[in-house]
């Protein structure tokens, strides 16, 4: 009986120790499975056919705006200021006078000046009929002769002092913000006001040197500025004649009408550039790129797999760049889950 028994469990633990053997190892080939089927799961991703088409290329840049014509107001003589003949913040036409320095001294000056100027002419008439007489020498008559001269220039040098007292606008603008008064004694270096024409401003902004040979001047650019919806049209009229070696840039400039007097010196530019049309061009989303780095790449569908492709991309947009090299009409670009590819990668592509 004991036997017996004994039979029985052995032949249970057997079984029990074969079915758990089965289980244990059905589960590893699952596991095996499972993960060998992950391995050769194809990721679906999305992509398109790449098309050439015309590409207006356009070189986004930021620029500055400047007035066309801006000055300083200082006097060119020392004195009280007599009178001021300008409203800030006001236009005034060229040759108005913008503000008179006291000159009654000067005046007194040009009085004394004038007077001597007199004497020497009554001096140098007198020597020239004595010499005609020989009754002065030549030497006594140049003596005659220069003083009247020098008698003339410094009545001609006060009244040009005097002339100086009138400040007058050089060019007809908008004038700013005033730091004199009536009675305020005035010397050169105090600035009085800016002088500013805003009927035409100026756009400056530079351009990477390898797009130098595709800007000509006479050409229209666009830009646009903070704050306002509207698109504005300036024209190129200078460029500059080097590249800077500093930042590789060639600084350019272009001049725009300010009719409505929305645009102010001083502040930012958006600025779009056409350059050359080019024919047959590719180009393509941006989130299909993927920077490398010695430079950028994608991935073409090939035969059900990832294939790594490194381009040569140049202008680029918000949503779009232009591929120069690398891509193909007819090539399928994956554009979607690039950056979790490998290269020979199973995928399922999604065209749209």
């Amino acid at each position: 009986m004991k036997v017996k028994n004994l039979i029985y469990a052995l032949l249970i633990i057997c079984i029990g120790g074969f079915i758990t053997y089965r289980i244990v190892s059905n589960k590893k080939k699952n596991e095996d499975s499972k993960k060998f089927g992950d391995k050769d799961k194809p990721t679906a991703v999305t992509g398109i056919v790449v098309k050439t088409a015309t590409f207006d290329n356009n070189l986004s840049l930021s620029g500055s705006i400047e007035a066309n014509e801006q000055v300083e107001i200082h006097s060119e003589v020392s004195g009280i200021v007599e009178g001021i003949y300008f409203n800030e913040g006001s236009y005034v036409n060229k040759g108005q006078v913008l503000f008179k320095v006291n000159d009654i001294e000067l005046k007194a000056q040009l009085r004394q000046a004038q007077t001597k100027e007199s004497l020497t002419a009554e001096n140098q008439r007198r020597a020239k009929l004595l010499l005609q007489k020989e009754a002065i020498s030549q030497e006594e008559f140049d003596v005659a002769n220069a003083d009247h001269a020098s008698a003339q220039a410094q009545s001609q040098l006060i009244k040009a002092q005097i002339a100086k007292t009138s400040v007058k606008a050089p060019f007809s603008g908008k004038i700013g913000l005033r730091s004199i008064s009536p009675g305020t004694y005035i010397t050169p270096t105090i600035l009085v006001a800016k002088l500013v024409n805003t009927g035409k401003l100026k756009i400056t902004f530079s351009i990477p040197e390898k797009y130098a040979a595709q800007v000509k001047t006479g050409s229209s650019i666009d830009f646009n500025v903070s704050g306002s919806d509207k698109t504005y049209t300036a024209k190129i009229y200078a460029i500059e004649p080097e590249v800077a070696v500093a930042t590789r840039t060639l600084q350019i400039r272009a001049i725009a009408d300010n009719h409505d007097g929305k645009l102010f010196p001083g502040t930012f530019a958006d600025v779009k550039l056409p350059l050359n049309i080019i024919k047959d061009a590719i180009v393509v989303p941006t989130e299909a790129i993927v920077p490398i780095q010695d430079g950028k790449k994608v991935y073409i569908a090939n035969m059900g797999k990832a294939k790594e492709v490194k381009v040569d991309a140049t202008t680029r947009t918000d949503a779009s760049i232009l591929i120069l090299s690398g891509l193909k009409a007819g090539d399928t670009l994956i554009t979607s889950g690039v950056m979790s590819l490998k290269d020979e990668s199973p995928i399922k592509v999604k065209v749209k």
